[in-house]
């Protein structure tokens, strides 16, 4: 079992922004006003960075994207449709996402400040989450002292976005959702017993949040590589108010929702592919 699921690790870099929060809001709004706040937050182009990650998934399937045939290519892009996954983001947050918070954090990310760092935020979430950028970024902390006042904001802006600490399950449960889908699809082969499979993962638990960690500030480096610290102290002081937290919540909560939902369907999908053939 452990070769099916020794790349689980890889995950942590890819989800360090999810969480599996619920905010239930007094009043909603209406959807135009949520496309424009997904546009003003970059949170659209977050969302279609999800597709990026469907490269990992035959790797917890102890196989190659190769071992599904060309169909591969053609099934992980209707999975991740863009569309579908903003359509979705639209549905939940037009009922759950109050006038209020939308202001809130539209005024910030439409100010001067908030739409340098979305522009930055939006080309690092467009580039696929390859190991070189990650370097790039490992690369960039290394330069940096232990107590340097730039590494210390890295932390400070990851921790604004994680408060409540739940990256580390967010992970972990879209993790068991998808390989539970694929063992009841048939995808893999062998039935899972789902107790069996959260051992297995709490067993890396250690492993797998200093990864979470240390991808989070190889990422903050890389995509704020050039924004002076003073604005990324300003940004953290943002994050850290109380209604950009809930909406923080809110929207990784959206997030962690949409990608658990998209792997289950492609563990679904893949079943119905056979390796090194074409449907």
């Amino acid at each position: 079992m452990r070769n099916t699921y020794q790349n689980v690790v890889i995950w942590g870099s890819l989800l360090w922004l999810c969480l599996a929060v619920t905010v239930q809001p007094a009043r909603a709004v209406d959807r135009d006003n949520v496309k424009a706040f997904l546009q003003v937050t970059g949170f659209d182009v977050v969302l279609d960075s999800i597709r990026f990650s469907a490269e990992h998934a035959p790797a917890l399937l102890g196989q190659n994207a190769e071992d599904f045939g060309h169909d591969w290519t053609r099934v992980s892009r209707e999975v991740f449709e863009s569309d579908k996954m903003l359509s979705m983001a639209e549905d939940m947050l037009s009922q759950t996402l109050t006038p209020d918070l939308l202001g809130h954090a539209a005024a910030f990310y439409a100010s001067p400040l908030g739409l340098r760092l979305v522009a930055v935020e939006n080309s690092a979430h467009a580039e696929e989450h390859s190991d070189a950028k990650r370097m790039h970024g490992m690369e960039l902390l290394a330069a940096m002292a232990e107590d340097d006042a730039r590494r210390a904001t890295f932390t400070r802006l990851n921790a604004a976005v994680d408060g409540s600490g739940q990256s580390l399950r967010a992970v972990q449960e879209v993790m068991v959702r998808f390989l539970m889908a694929a063992s009841h699809a048939g995808t893999l082969g062998y039935a899972i017993d789902e107790g069996a499979l959260r051992d297995l993962i709490r067993a890396d638990e250690a492993a797998m949040l200093a990864d979470l960690e240390a991808g989070g500030l190889a990422s903050a480096a890389y995509t704020y590589r050039d924004i002076h610290t003073d604005d990324l102290i300003a940004y953290a002081e943002a994050l850290e108010h109380f209604k950009m937290q809930q909406v923080y919540q809110l929207m990784n909560a959206v997030q962690f929702e949409i990608m658990a939902n998209r792997f289950e369907v492609l563990a679904v999908r893949l079943a119905d592919l056979h390796p090194a053939e074409e449907l």
